[in-house]
């Protein structure tokens, strides 16, 4: 049975609760609310803050709003996201001191931001943050909300220009009157696991966010037939706008009796599909066919149910589905 969270703060414990499972390995869920924004300009409390490190080369800071659908989020996130914007291009310095004051309070948060510099050959954890917070196209957003509004999240994919992602984060009674939570995890189509009814998640990314470039997508005889060839497009996709300036092709999983990658495209542009929250792939030239990629019996990955990312290099060099993701 499911159970409404009442209060916002509800909603924050059980992110605390499932953060392991809901963001995934290398990433770090920093639960601080500070002031941000100049004297004189936009003010506002981030609900936390999400660290990314995930990539090698792309380490992210992603501004968190936790909100209750019970609450009006249409018109209150939108303004929170847009105001969130301003205030980190107006005050990065700001921003950059409370995001290294919560690191510091977390000791795993130093043992992996730590970590993560010896690795990667960042001179200590300040030049780290400077990586993700200051430079062109540094904002990101993320909303995790208990219950989404197809309007609501047509307006964050439509209205702004930076990525909002959006998580959504249902709590459930089980018979031993248990919390159960069901949510599809941060970024989850990059790894082999697409939804999750549980804490405890040990799929780990198979790719460097990085180096993605291409979207693979399923798809019935028909639709490949009349969209995919017949058209030189695939709509009615859901991307996350995060993966959106990544995407240079896509390819096409064909499903049962097929089941393996046959073709791919190149991208000449992806606009929002109609009125809705999701998108069309429009091709530059048409697809061509590539050495099947088939399904393996029994293998890692399991047939396409979504789309999913990968990179052209991995294609070009894949023997199987398995070793496409």
């Amino acid at each position: 049975m499911k159970t409404h969270f009442l209060k916002e703060r509800d909603l924050e414990d059980t992110i605390l609760t499932v953060a392991p499972a809901l963001f995934g390995e290398n990433r770090i869920y920093l639960d601080t609310k500070r002031l941000m924004g100049g004297r004189g300009q936009v003010r506002n409390i981030p609900d936390g803050y999400l660290i990314d490190l995930t990539s090698n080369r792309e380490p992210k800071l992603y501004m968190v709003e936790n909100e209750l659908a019970a609450h009006d989020p249409l018109r209150h996130i939108a303004v929170q996201i847009l105001q969130f914007s301003l205030s980190f291009e107006s005050s990065p310095n700001l921003v950059k001191q409370i995001v290294k004051d919560a690191v510091k309070a977390m000791p795993q948060a130093i043992a992996q931001c730590s970590t993560y510099v010896l690795q990667h050959g960042f001179e200590n954890i300040d030049v780290l943050l400077e990586r993700m917070i200051y430079g062109r196209n540094a904002f990101n957003a993320l909303v995790i909300i208990d219950k989404l509004d197809e309007e609501l999240e047509k307006v964050l994919i439509s209205r702004f220009k930076f990525p909002v992602e959006i998580i959504t984060l249902e709590r459930f009674k089980g018979p031993q009157d248990e919390h159960i939570f069901w949510f599809e995890p941060f970024l989850a189509d990059l790894t082999a696991n697409n939804s999750v009814a549980t804490t405890d998640i040990s799929e780990v990314m198979k790719i460097d966010p990085s180096d993605i470039d291409t979207i693979v997508v399923p798809a019935r005889e028909d639709g490949f037939n009349e969209v995919f060839i017949g058209e030189q497009c695939w709509h009615h996709v859901r991307i996350h706008s995060s993966m959106i300036p990544k995407i240079k092709y896509v390819a096409v999983y064909r499903v049962a009796p097929i089941s393996a990658i046959t073709h791919i495209a190149p991208v000449s542009s992806i606009e929002q599909w109609q009125d809705t929250a999701k998108y069309v792939l429009n091709f530059s030239e048409p697809a061509k066919p590539i050495n099947p990629l088939e399904l393996v019996t029994n293998g890692r990955v399991k047939a396409l149910q979504a789309s999913r990312y990968t990179s052209k290099a991995r294609l070009e060099q894949a023997k199987t589905m398995d070793d496409v993701f």
